[in-house]
């Protein structure tokens, strides 16, 4: 399947800095609660994320990350999970976070 720019063009993905994390033990799989500022036009958005693996909780915060923020919110456990917080797999499969590689205003779209 291909898409198109156009497919792309709508999808709203947005720099954000992790304020809060924390332990999400009633996910299914190992999982942080994220409280993300995506700046003054998206705002503090939460999100659910597998990345335990690569981060501890101590280091999370103030972390720039990438995100989908037009997406529906989606029901994880008892957590609404608001946007889509971004990563890779490393060479085991695990969750490694995407971000810019220098400090960028909260809130810029990727293009």
């Amino acid at each position: 399947m291909s898409a198109t720019f156009d497919d792309f063009l709508k999808l709203d993905i947005r720099v954000g800095r992790i304020l809060t994390a924390e332990l999400f033990p009633k996910a299914r799989k190992p999982a942080y609660k994220l409280t993300i500022d995506f700046g003054p036009e998206i705002g503090v958005k939460k999100s659910s994320a597998q990345i335990t693996t690569h981060y501890t909780l101590e280091e999370l915060p103030g972390r720039l990350v990438m995100g989908v923020v037009n997406f529906p919110p989606r029901q994880i456990g008892p957590f609404i999970s608001e946007v889509l917080t971004l990563g890779v797999p490393d060479a085991a499969g695990e969750v490694v976070l995407v971000a810019p590689g220098a400090d960028v205003p909260l809130g810029g779209r990727l293009f």
